[in-house]
């Protein structure tokens, strides 16, 4: 059973890798990235209790922390390039 979680989650990464290079705007782009580091994280805890491996939890915790920030990093750069095009004069 665990198995076929840990393949039902490499699905919806690849799906969320799809919309990450069709979204039609950066913001679609970046939700897929992060849906993408979500699935990540749920699999590499899957996969920790697949082997028997509880210390992967803690490099699950550590790559969920990390693609929060990144994300999160990700929108204020886009968001203050936009608010500085958009005030620019043409």
């Amino acid at each position: 059973m665990i198995a076929v979680i840990a393949i039902a989650l490499l699905f919806v990464m690849m799906l969320a890798l799809i919309r990450a290079q069709r979204g039609p705007t950066i913001y679609d782009r970046i939700l897929a990235v992060n849906v993408f580091g979500t699935k990540t994280v749920l699999l590499i805890v899957v996969v920790g209790f697949l082997f028997g491996r509880p210390d992967f939890i803690d490099v699950a915790l550590v790559y969920a922390l990390i693609n929060f920030v990144s994300v999160i990093g990700v929108l204020r750069y886009f968001e203050y390039t936009r608010a500085r095009t958009e005030k620019e004069p043409s």
